[in-house]
């Protein structure tokens, strides 16, 4: 008699799916905090925000993923730091509405799960989720063949936090304030499309050393999204925070003015701080107009706080107490958008 086909041989392993589940179960266990009910493996997860020490809770979410980055990461191997990026573009974003990150589920899709490449990428969201005091709960790992490329992989994340009610930003922000800014680590995880055109264009392999970084091209360009979470928040608590820019896609010209009231502009000062050397080469290589790498790129700023003007020397003290790279980049003027002064090139 003839076995019937199994699961297994249309390409979908149960098995090396439990197998993942059992290994990431420590690093999940690791971002438990206040709050946390379950954990991985049942059909959804709990949190409690009485534990968490909300009293009226404003419930904020946001999801995101990495983008194109992630051939970068699947052509070098280098998947370590892949998660970290994930995070932070889902939970840099809750900050900026004013709420604590609380608990984090991600999805991770593949044609062909290979157990030790999807655990060091979970492994790098729970390290994410750690630094960012938030709860890794749950997620959804999906073997799909015939969906991905051999060696190919999906991941989106989804962030819940929250705050009490009456405290979300952006809320007074008014013409005097001062604009902050916060150091990037390097482009992020936007504009890898553009990234991987120029690397193309220059003739460098991810292996060759990188123009502007010690170490290799490949490396180089992964160094993970910073987590602006801590420090924000302390920000925030400490008063006079008024918004909070994350400086994402659109870059600077089309972050900043989301949280500007109607007839008000970011007047930001192009010389206050000196442009990396990846968007230097970057923009070099590519021949790039500074128009056109202030929207597509942070240029060096990763997040931007609009702050009072009787507490910005404070906060800004706060914030470089705690590590941060602090930059006076202007203030809030009449006007719409952003107007710029002084030249990054």
């Amino acid at each position: 008699m003839t076995n019937g086909l199994t699961y297994a041989q249309a390409g979908v392993d149960i098995d090396a799916g439990n197998a993942l589940v059992e290994r990431i179960k420590p690093a999940a266990k690791r971002t438990t905090r206040p709050g946390t009910m379950s954990g991985l493996g049942g059909f959804g997860a709990l949190f409690d925000l009485k534990a968490a020490g909300y009293n009226d809770p404003i419930l904020v979410a946001a999801t995101d993923g990495v983008g194109t980055k992630l051939r970068i990461a699947i052509d070098t191997g280098n998947v370590d730091t892949i998660g970290i990026d994930l995070v932070a573009m889902c939970v840099n974003d809750l900050v900026c509405q004013g709420a604590e990150p609380l608990l984090f589920l991600d999805y991770f899709a593949t044609g062909k799960l290979e157990v030790d490449q999807a655990a060091r990428i979970i492994e790098g969201i729970a390290e994410g989720c750690a630094a960012s005091g938030c709860a890794l709960i749950g997620g959804e790992t999906a073997e799909m063949p015939g969906m991905y490329h051999k060696g190919d992989f999906d991941l989106a994340g989804f962030a819940v936090g929250a705050m009490e009610r009456g405290q979300d930003l952006p809320a007074g922000v008014a013409v005097g304030d001062v604009l902050l800014g916060l150091a990037s680590n390097g482009v992020h995880s936007n504009g890898y499309s553009f990234v991987r055109k120029v690397v193309e264009l220059s003739g460098l392999t991810w292996d060759a050393p990188a123009p502007f970084a010690e170490g290799s091209l490949g490396a180089a360009l992964l160094a993970p999204t910073r987590l602006y979470v801590k420090q924000a928040l302390a920000a925030i608590r400490a008063g006079g925070v008024h918004g909070l820019a994350h400086i994402t896609g659109g870059g600077l010209t089309e972050n900043p003015p989301r949280i500007l009231p109607e007839g008000m502009a970011c007047e930001i000062d192009l010389s206050a701080w000196e442009l990396p050397p990846v968007f230097r080469w970057l923009a070099t290589t590519a021949n790039m107009a500074e128009a056109e790498l202030l929207k597509t790129f942070n240029c060096g700023i990763g997040m931007m706080l609009v702050v009072a003007p009787d507490r910005a020397e404070g906060i800004a003290a706060l914030l470089r107490e705690v590590g941060e790279t602090v930059v006076a980049l202007g203030q809030v003027v009449e006007g719409q958008g952003v107007i710029y002064k002084g030249r990054l090139l």
